[in-house]
């Protein structure tokens, strides 16, 4: 007689175990858009070439400062991270 109350409790710990991996799984991701969000602000104000290894980073520069947006696939959507970085000059003037 119990083992219909016995399925549907157990169904309902793997359903809630899947999302807390999954919450866990976004975190790390948001984690690593962050840290791939510095790395291309950096390597782009000193004259770099950076190819992300997930997702796609959006460069812009303005005003002596580069900001760059990194958007990476996480199990529960996209995380989107921002870091800016001011640009570095060489001492002739020119980047």
């Amino acid at each position: 007689m119990t083992s219909i109350e016995t399925a549907l409790s157990l169904s309902a710990l793997v359903t809630v175990a899947a999302a807390i991996v999954a919450g866990i799984a976004t975190v790390a991701t948001y984690i690593a858009a962050v840290d791939t969000a510095g790395a291309a602000a950096r390597a782009h104000a000193i004259g770099v070439n950076y190819e992300p290894v997930r997702g796609h980073v959006d460069v812009t520069e303005s005003g002596g400062v580069v900001p760059v947006t990194a958007n990476v696939p996480a199990a529960l959507g996209h995380m989107r991270a921002t870091a800016r970085y001011p640009v570095e000059y060489t001492t002739g003037g020119a980047k």
